[in-house]
């Protein structure tokens, strides 16, 4: 049995684009059961309303439901999703992460598959960068990290073309998330779902 966590923030969409067809690859991919979830917001409403994009995505996402570390504790596949604030995490996302530290000092995170996927609204906006940020928090957990890698032909695609993690350059619109990023962030949930259930069955045959 494999659980898939796709967890993620996102402002005006961008973000949770990918997260959708993650979760639905992950799905195809022979998942038991696969969660889409959020991460709470933490800018003020009065920031939110101030952005009609911003405050629309809110009201479109606001039956997701937002994770908790029970849903952490329960995957063992987690896929987490930011855009790059500075070549950095979000801080929506990198505050749950910090909530965490409960389940990595009873060894709950050890041998998790993770991966992690980014949208940028420029071109060289710190994509790489923020997911060699987010994986020096899976190095502690003792998570086992899964890159996409130029591991499928979907990865040498011009518009692709980052062994990282998936990503985007988006512009601040959802529309422009390009065909090829989405089937990058597909092919990288597969591999992240297909290398946890060897991993389980390889555990288990110990």
């Amino acid at each position: 049995m494999t659980n898939v966590a796709v967890i993620y923030y996102s402002s005006t969409g961008n973000v949770h684009k990918m997260a959708t067809a993650a979760a639905a690859s992950a799905e195809k991919a022979g998942a038991d059961e696969v969660r889409l979830l959020k991460v709470a917001e933490l800018a003020p409403a009065s920031v939110v309303a101030g952005n009609d994009a911003w405050a629309a995505h809110a009201e479109e996402t606001k039956d997701i439901p937002e994770a908790t570390l029970a849903d952490l504790e329960w995957a063992d596949v987690v896929l987490f999703g930011t855009p790059t604030r500075y070549g950095l995490p979000a801080a929506q996302l990198k505050q749950f992460i910090d909530t965490t530290g409960g389940l990595w000092f009873q060894g709950k995170l050890v041998n998790k598959v993770v991966s992690s996927f980014v949208s940028t609204s420029t071109a060289h906006g710190g994509q790489e960068s923020t997911v060699l940020a987010l994986n020096n928090t899976f190095y502690h957990w003792g998570a086992i990290i899964v890159p996409p890698g130029f591991a499928d032909a979907v990865q040498f695609d011009p518009a692709n073309g980052n062994p990282y993690g998936a990503s985007s350059v988006s512009g601040n619109n959802p529309a422009n998330v390009a065909e090829e990023n989405l089937a990058s962030v597909e092919f990288q949930a597969r591999r992240a779902v297909e290398i946890a259930a060897a991993l389980k069955r390889g555990l288990r045959s110990a």
